[in-house]
């Protein structure tokens, strides 16, 4: 499973997901013809097409991944007038990104000190199966961290 996210500023959102851990593993998209370069280059008629948007679209991308393997991102930036804004939680449909993590207080720490902000304090979900904190990323998508206790899931699992 890969993720699109498509962004205002691709430079900025490559230094904001460079925080949560991400690094660039393709400078480009390559099956849609587009590169990292700082000029925005035309997608190919049949990329564009194949994604709903209009003939002659320029756009940037590149492709990040975590922790040398998957999740991986691709962060599209396109020339198109008026993008709507991110779906919040409200809305139907994909709302939010989540990343599992180990210490989510040491992660939330480390990255309040680079200067992310988090939607709320962490919060301890049903049963204490798990801790959660939501930030946003630079066009407010929203980034779910998720500290999970397995050793607690038995009961839910049908183990108990």
């Amino acid at each position: 499973l890969h993720t699109n996210v498509r962004v205002k500023d691709l430079d900025a959102s490559i230094a904001f997901y460079k925080k949560l851990g991400f690094t660039i593993f393709l400078p480009g998209i390559p099956y849609l013809g587009l590169s990292l370069d700082p000029e925005p280059e035309a997608l190919p008629d049949a990329s564009a097409k194949a994604l709903g948007l209009e003939s002659g679209t320029k756009g940037r991308a590149c492709i990040m991944q975590l922790n040398d393997g998957f999740p991986k991102l691709d962060l599209t930036e396109l020339s198109t007038a008026h993008p709507s804004a991110p779906l919040s939680n409200a809305d139907v449909g994909l709302v939010r990104i989540c990343l599992v993590t180990e210490d989510l207080t040491g992660d939330i720490t480390t990255l309040k000190a680079q200067g992310v902000t988090f939607l709320d304090d962490p919060r301890t979900g049903h049963a204490e199966l798990a801790e959660v904190a939501v930030c946003k990323d630079p066009d407010g998508t929203l980034i779910e961290l998720l500290q999970v206790h397995m050793e607690r899931w038995e009961p839910f699992l049908g183990g108990g």
